[in-house]
């Protein structure tokens, strides 16, 4: 996984992974969860790789938009 930048220094997002129809997102707790275009809308993940990779306002959009949106919980 990708360290996440944390541009805006409070978020809870610790790391991500980028697949090419989901993303992965580690929280400050450890867990991990993924997030599918079938699960979260493919807009909103496209949305969510561009926040992963700008290292800001992901943790905000994923409890803003997102909410449980996400496929699994893998850890």
């Amino acid at each position: 996984m990708e360290r996440y930048a944390n541009g805006g220094g409070s978020s809870n997002v610790i790391a991500y992974e980028i697949g090419p129809h989901s993303i992965k997102v580690q929280f400050g707790d450890g867990s991990i969860y993924l997030y599918t275009s079938q699960s979260a809308g493919a807009a909103n993940l496209e949305q969510m790789k561009q926040l992963a990779k700008a290292g800001q306002g992901l943790n905000s959009f994923i409890g803003r938009v997102v909410r449980k949106g996400y496929d699994s919980k893998l850890r």
